[in-house]
């Protein structure tokens, strides 16, 4: 119940709400409290307020507590366990600036600066030479052996398995969760809150957003941190293929290649423009759609977060 112990944190930061908390604990019998029992000590706005942050569910007589444990744990100083000296503050401090900064490690920053090595060679031609003759030792068998159609469908397959791998592994699900959740529960107060006429609240839910800016920045950044990997292994195969058929100045290694059937497009050559790309990147695009989608169903991976 962690989100009731920041709700209730939240809410205590008002003095008058904070009373109001504490009126509810002490009157709760058994958990659950009734409007009668407090409506001589705090107003109506508080309570329905308290009912509205999920701080008071509802219960068999009354409303009952949502947890008590974790709201009693929100009406408390954070500092107050602390033994007072500099070293449990330090370390505190410590915890959270590395729990702040362990989302991307220093591997992952350095696969951020291959990546932008690897882009280098979409514009550069000898970057796009010395990366497609390197993958071409890897796949030049696989092209020699297979029609391209069918080396492309290889390639879409296994860059949709680490894409879907390295997604459900690097992105913190719970975390985007939350912040969904939070961002989804500002909203539903603002609409209450106007249709209430509170504009003291109002008031409080935009500094809420703005402080909320950050939490979407981390959302952004848990959702690239895996999209930096799969450029990252994805990228050399596409330099390889532009070397291969000489696209943007390329090599040219291969000659003969086949004409493709695309659906609802026909036969095509592989360098013939469709839908203002080359028709080599849309079976790509076509083929790692629908073996993402196969590998993801076959997996049980869930790729969006679920709010709870």
């Amino acid at each position: 119940m962690a989100r009731i112990e920041e709700r209730v944190r939240d809410l205590a930061s008002d003095p008058e709400m904070r009373e109001a908390v504490e009126v509810v604990l002490a009157r709760a019998e058994d958990g659950e409290v009734k409007w009668t029992d407090v409506r001589d000590d705090i107003s109506s706005g508080q309570w329905g307020r308290l009912i509205e942050r999920g701080i008071l569910e509802d219960g068999e007589s009354g409303f009952a507590l949502a947890d008590r444990d974790a709201i009693e744990a929100g009406l408390r100083d954070p500092d107050a366990d602390t033994t007072g000296d500099a070293t449990t503050e330090t370390a505190g401090t410590s915890d959270d600036d590395e729990e702040e900064d362990s989302s991307w490690s220093l591997y992952d920053k350095g696969a951020a600066a291959v990546t932008v090595l690897f882009f280098i060679g979409y514009s550069y031609g000898p970057v796009r030479s010395v990366v497609g003759q390197a993958m071409d030792v890897v796949l030049g068998p696989l092209q020699a052996a297979l029609p391209l159609y069918a080396v492309i469908m290889i390639i879409a397959t296994v860059t949709g398995l680490y894409s879907t791998l390295l997604r459900a592994n690097l992105m913190d699900m719970e975390k985007m969760s939350e912040y969904q959740e939070q961002m989804q529960e500002l909203q539903e107060r603002q609409k209450a809150a106007k249709e209430r006429g509170d504009d003291d609240e109002l008031d409080r839910i935009q500094e809420e957003q703005m402080s909320a800016m950050g939490d979407q920045l981390g959302m952004f950044k848990e959702q690239f941190r895996p999209m930096v990997w799969i450029m990252m292994l994805t990228i050399p195969a596409f330099l390889w293929m532009y070397w291969g058929m000489g696209f943007r100045g390329g090599a040219g290694a291969w000659s003969g290649l086949q004409d493709i059937v695309l659906p609802l497009v026909g036969q095509v050559t592989w360098s013939d423009n469709v839908l203002v790309m080359p028709a080599w990147i849309i079976w790509y695009f076509l083929c790692s759609m629908a073996f993402t989608q196969i590998i993801q169903k076959g997996l049980n991976i869930q790729m969006s977060p679920s709010s709870s």
